[in-house]
């Protein structure tokens, strides 16, 4: 349930086309419902815009899926994030129309009509071994019905490779950048850009990379001031931030 959804919920009673008794049952479940194993917000797609999601890391895939299907039949848009295979299928058999994104670890639905696309974010990666998570930001951010602009492989290795899509960069309102290793592409981006920066330090890199705590540390240290930080491989966490500040920028 989001604003829009309530609104046209409203106006079919309103019309006489839904009945108050079939309206007071769907909205039976606000703010959540209890299934056991979790309690499912329906509400907040109305307190903050987006929807919630599914992290599906350590859930069983049953679980996950019985998830996905009550979010489904409120005729919400949903996403569960970091779905291995086996999630993905259970998903799937129980919603056809789902969709499985193997590179993102995602699954998406989209169920609502959108109009245009509000905001518009670049997501930016310095390697092709980034991609996992430059792809769970970008599908998390077009879910969110975002503009999303990918440019892929341009790490600071080979500098002109980002100079090359520099005006790609600066139609955006905000930009997310992906990147391991020492961590130093965000800073470079935030010295061409005048929008928000989000770095995304990856688990990408050798030994002393320690798991993205190199590029973490480099990234809270940037001298750019327009850049902050999420959480190592946090690509869904980067996306829901973009998208709220690229609404903001298009209100």
């Amino acid at each position: 349930m989001n604003p829009t959804t309530l609104l046209e919920l409203l106006a079919e009673v309103q019309r006489g086309t839904l009945s108050p008794e079939s309206a007071s049952q769907r909205l039976a479940n606000l703010p959540f419902e209890d299934l056991g194993h979790a309690r499912i917000d329906h509400h907040r797609g109305l307190r903050i815009g987006l929807p919630e999601v599914i992290y599906a890391a350590g859930k069983s895939p049953s679980q996950t899926a019985e998830i996905f299907t009550r979010m489904a039949a409120t005729g919400a848009d949903v996403l569960a994030t970091r779905a291995d295979d086996p999630t993905a299928k259970a998903v799937i058999t129980a919603v056809p129309a789902a969709i499985h994104h193997s590179q993102a670890r995602a699954i998406t639905l989209r169920q609502s009509n959108h109009p245009e696309p509000k905001g518009h974010i670049a997501v930016v990666c310095a390697g092709t071994s980034d991609l996992p998570i430059a792809e769970e930001a970008a599908i998390t951010a077009e879910l969110f019905n975002t503009r999303v602009t990918r440019l892929y492989d341009v790490g600071v290795a080979g500098l002109h490779r980002l100079l090359a899509v520099r005006e790609q960069l600066t139609t955006a309102n905000a930009v997310i950048v992906c990147a391991g290793m020492e961590g130093a592409l965000p800073s470079v981006v935030g010295g061409l850009v005048g929008v928000p920066v989000i770095a995304v330090p990856t688990s990408v890199g050798y030994g002393a990379s320690f798991a993205g705590a190199a590029a973490l540390l480099g990234m809270l240290n940037s001298c750019s001031p327009n850049v902050t930080v999420v959480n190592i491989d946090n690509g869904f966490g980067a996306a829901y931030t973009a998208t709220l500040i690229s609404r903001m920028a298009q209100s």
